[in-house]
């Protein structure tokens, strides 16, 4: 079965040619991408390092922000664009730390950043927009979240997420079950 014939429809999961944890691939609308972005806040474990990538506009800042109040942080989340980092204590030493690397122009800046700190702090869900800027220095226990458009299909983003190494699992049915 193609991959299409599969995969056809909006919140219905669908696997590359790849072991399903490397490769999943789902259409979803941006209310269904912020929905599934609390559930993983509010049930993923620590530490967790989930690195998010795609074009300006696809759905970097929704997904991530959505994260972030499942995990129970309050009050405004303003884009880390200018910030680069922002760190949101939460109860019981966990934390949330949403970062941008946009701006970035190598790997060598990401120690004025507190890198290493960051994805090594074990009571952390670890978002980081642009990912791919960080070459070499992404962790190798981590998720990545690519979001796109989907031509002809306003509102709808396509998502693949690919897992390295051995993180923490992400819950699944939220948006599965679209």
């Amino acid at each position: 079965m193609g991959v299409g014939e599969q995969g056809a429809g909006v919140g219905r999961w669908w696997a590359f040619g790849r072991s399903a944890d490397r490769g999943t691939c789902v259409r979803v609308r941006e209310e269904e991408l912020a929905a599934w972005g609390r559930r993983v806040g509010a049930e993923v474990g620590v530490p967790v390092f989930i690195g998010l990538s795609g074009p300006l506009g696809a759905g970097k800042s929704v997904f991530a922000r959505a994260v972030a109040r499942g995990a129970g942080v309050g009050g405004a989340l303003p884009s880390p664009t200018f910030n680069i980092v922002f760190r949101y204590a939460l109860p019981g030493g966990r934390a949330v730390i949403h970062a941008d690397l946009f701006r970035l122009r190598s790997e060598a800046e990401l120690a004025g950043i507190g890198w290493e700190d960051m994805v090594d702090d074990e009571g952390a869900i670890v978002l980081v927009e642009w990912c791919e800027r960080a070459g070499d220095a992404l962790p190798r226990d981590r998720w990545e979240v690519s979001l796109g458009f989907v031509p002809g299909e306003v509102g709808v983003r396509e998502v693949v997420v690919a897992r390295f190494g051995e993180p923490v699992g992400l819950p699944w049915s939220a948006v599965a079950a679209g």
